[in-house]
């Protein structure tokens, strides 16, 4: 298994489904580019409500880094181009706007001396 880190954004609306167990997971899309490559798509799975609740909170296009175990994968396109892919089981999202309440949380401690 490789433990990873991927920036990029959202590719779509992340979709909340039930498996066969009555369990809930989020589906989502990220679109990440690496250096001078062409942008690569990131599949991302998601079990913990954390999370899930973290991509279900995104609107299309917006920028997050997710981290969880990877799974390096190929495609073939309609013209019959092999197209890398990665499948991404999500243990953490960090989004801009969790970003933004942390740091006014430790701004908010900083002036009360806490």
């Amino acid at each position: 298994m490789i433990e990873g880190l991927v920036t990029g954004t959202l590719t779509g609306l992340a979709e909340q489904r039930r498996g066969k167990n009555d369990t809930t997971f989020v589906l989502a899309k990220v679109r990440a580019t690496p250096g001078e490559g062409e942008p690569l798509t990131v599949n991302v799975i998601a079990f913990a409500p954390e999370t899930c609740a973290a991509l279900l909170a995104l609107d299309e296009g917006d920028t997050l880094a997710v981290s969880g175990a990877l799974t390096p994968k190929v495609w073939t396109d309609k013209q019959g181009n092999t197209r890398p892919a990665l499948d991404l089981v999500a243990s953490q999202v960090l989004t801009v706007y969790q970003v933004e309440r942390k740091r006014t949380a430790l701004d908010g401690n900083a002036a009360t001396g806490a």
